[in-house]
């Protein structure tokens, strides 16, 4: 069995600990929306959703990299999460310049996706859009809601870039 990697290089993090990161990013960005909907009562529409939903999944992928050690698990880890946060990213932008901008989010991509996990009705609190994508466009700290979203999904491909590598 493989140690972990501590360092690839002298003063950069290896991948256990980009995993690491990345899975208590994603988590965190989660429980900072939840924190949002059920303390500041910021009500999450379908888009929102999804992204919770896309950060769930990126925080598995990234525990399970830091278990499965081998070359083949760090790329194939990497390579997923990376393909997650890409969705996550147009699912921010797609919230931001086009739902935004309807009365409804009823019926679209993000609302059928997040029905077919039937993740709505088995957590509501979390996973149930409660307003139509032009209420749920909100600021904060005069920065969109779905732009702190994107900057997280970056951050996040940022970090899994150099996992890839």
């Amino acid at each position: 069995m493989a140690l972990p990697a501590r360092s690839s290089r002298a003063g950069r993090p290896g991948t256990t600990a980009i995993y690491a990161f990345v899975a208590a990013a994603a988590f965190g960005g989660v429980a900072a929306a939840l924190v949002s909907q059920h303390v500041y009562a910021m009500e999450p529409c379908a888009w929102c959703v999804l992204q919770r939903l896309i950060f769930l999944l990126i925080g598995a992928v990234a525990l399970v990299g830091l278990v499965w050690r081998s070359a083949a698990g760090r790329r194939v880890v990497a390579g997923l999460a990376l393909l997650l946060a890409a969705a996550g990213l147009a699912s921010a932008a797609w919230q931001h310049f086009v739902a935004a901008r309807s009365a409804s989010c009823n019926l679209t991509l993000a609302d059928r996706i997040v029905a077919a996990t039937g993740l709505d009705g088995l957590l509501p609190d979390v996973f149930s859009a409660r307003a139509n994508c032009a209420e749920a466009a909100v600021d904060l700290l005069g920065v969109p809601y779905a732009f702190w979203s994107a900057a997280l999904f970056l951050v996040i491909v940022v970090a899994l870039a150099r996992a890839w590598r």
